[in-house]
């Protein structure tokens, strides 16, 4: 039987008109992919980076400062700002389960992605 998965409502499933995925829209039959620290570096592409800030935004807007379930949202995509601007929101934390809780790090986010906060939301 599938792990139960939260699917976010009203979340964006992807960056408009690329391939860069924000959600998943069932559970992985062979198991939860873990979320790890991926190493963001200088020289990412621009459509890369656009990706990140663009799922910053979406983040902050779904969910704000208050902790959220992992559910549905890609782990690829989180994996680029965990343990950084992403954080576990719970101890213990298992990332690899659809049910873990995690928060943003308002002021790590703001450093690195100014622009997904410029809509005045303080």
């Amino acid at each position: 039987m599938p792990a139960y998965m939260l699917k976010h409502r009203g979340f964006p499933g992807r960056l408009p008109g690329t391939d860069f995925q924000f959600t998943i829209r069932r559970p992985n039959p062979k198991g939860v992919t873990p979320l790890q620290a991926r190493e963001r570096r200088s020289d990412r592409r621009p459509p890369d980076r656009r990706a990140d800030t663009a799922f910053m935004k979406a983040l902050w807007d779904h969910f704000g400062d208050q902790p959220f379930e992992r559910g549905n949202l890609d782990a690829g995509r989180l994996s680029w700002l965990f343990g950084r601007e992403v954080l576990p929101a719970t101890d213990p934390f298992d990332p690899a389960h659809y049910e873990a809780e995690l928060v943003i790090d308002e002021r790590v986010a703001r450093a690195s992605f100014p622009e997904a906060f410029e809509d005045g939301s303080a």
